[in-house]
């Protein structure tokens, strides 16, 4: 029985697959082109993200909070994507569908891990955002640049710590009937599914992560733009309150592009049967296409962003005019 691995613990046995295989989509029409579009996201991603990390640490002015929240984000943006898209390419595009036990688990860890730390690193930006509009007298006292590195330190650590748990609950299953994972990847639910000993307690931690990392952190956020938008209203001017809410803009077009495609799979999870291939594409896209799109909106939309990129642009020409 060469393909298993059989482990012995606290008098119960625990087998492990040696192997298990991703299915990925099944029998759709040109998923090769999906493939290889998925691979044209990935360097966009790569390269939009470390751009704008780059030109928040080379410009002085954006040392600053918001901006290294938003730093933050394009980090967890940039290894959301790379812990995903390369990995899909090999095991798809490659045919190279079989997945060693222990890779399983490290790819059940990093791809919700990094999601979750993009979640986090939106509710800091929320979090940002609100001190800046509802307190901005002492936002500058209260949210110092240490204060939000901690902030954002607590939110890789906390995340890392409770996702491992689940993969750790995971090693505690046998695997003594299928193998086939019905996901892009080493997917927890999938897995935990294919189990032969009870999983209750997987069920309730899926059903954790699920409330951790996705609905606590969207209801906080609509909680911050409820009370942004309570301050708003005592502004006198107009012109004012539209000054203040075209700082908030990117970040809501972000919350909305990142949340609610996620949540209403899993809502609609609940009522309605979904085909495989639908499920598989909605959470693959929901997963790579934000990451991609975000520096984007948020250079875009952000007159500060948007100005250092024209100097930047205006200096690279300048020196390259020079030196022909």
């Amino acid at each position: 029985m060469s393909s298993w691995t059989t482990t012995y613990a606290l008098n119960n046995t625990f087998v492990h697959p040696e192997m298990f295989y991703i299915s990925g989509f099944q029998d759709m029409p040109f998923a090769n082109y999906f493939y290889i579009f998925l691979f044209l996201v990935y360097i966009l991603t790569v390269f939009c993200n470390t751009f704008l990390i780059v030109l928040i640490y080379l410009e002085q002015s954006f040392h600053s909070p918001k901006y290294i929240a938003v730093s933050n984000l394009a980090l967890a943006d940039l290894c959301t994507t790379t812990a995903v898209i390369p990995k899909v390419i090999d095991t798809f595009l490659f045919n190279s569908n079989f997945i060693r036990y222990n890779a399983c688990l490290a790819n059940m860890f990093f791809v919700p891990y990094f999601s979750a730390v993009q979640s986090l690193s939106l509710v800091i930006l929320a979090y940002d955002r609100f001190l800046a509009i509802c307190f901005p007298l002492q936002y500058h006292s209260i949210n110092t640049n240490s204060r939000m590195i901690i902030i954002i330190s607590s939110a890789w650590m906390f995340s890392a710590v409770t996702l491992s748990i689940m993969v750790l609950l995971v090693t505690r299953l046998s695997f003594c009937r299928s193998t086939v994972i019905n996901s892009y990847f080493c997917d927890h639910g999938p897995v935990y599914r294919l189990a032969c000993n009870d999983f209750y307690i997987n069920i309730i931690m899926a059903f954790t992560n699920i409330a951790l990392f996705l609905f606590v952190p969207l209801i906080f956020i609509l909680f911050t733009y409820l009370a942004i938008g309570v301050t708003l209203l005592k502004i006198a001017t107009s012109e004012g309150r539209q000054k203040a809410l075209k700082t908030c803009t990117s970040h809501i077009i972000l919350v909305a592009m990142f949340y609610i495609p996620i949540a209403v799979t899993y809502l609609a999870a609940s009522f309605v049967n979904f085909h495989p291939n639908a499920r598989i594409l909605n959470n693959l896209l929901s997963t790579t296409i934000p990451p991609m799109l975000n520096p984007i909106i948020y250079t875009l939309k952000t007159d500060e962003m948007m100005n250092s990129v024209k100097k930047l642009l205006k200096n690279g020409t300048g020196h390259l005019a020079s030196t022909t």
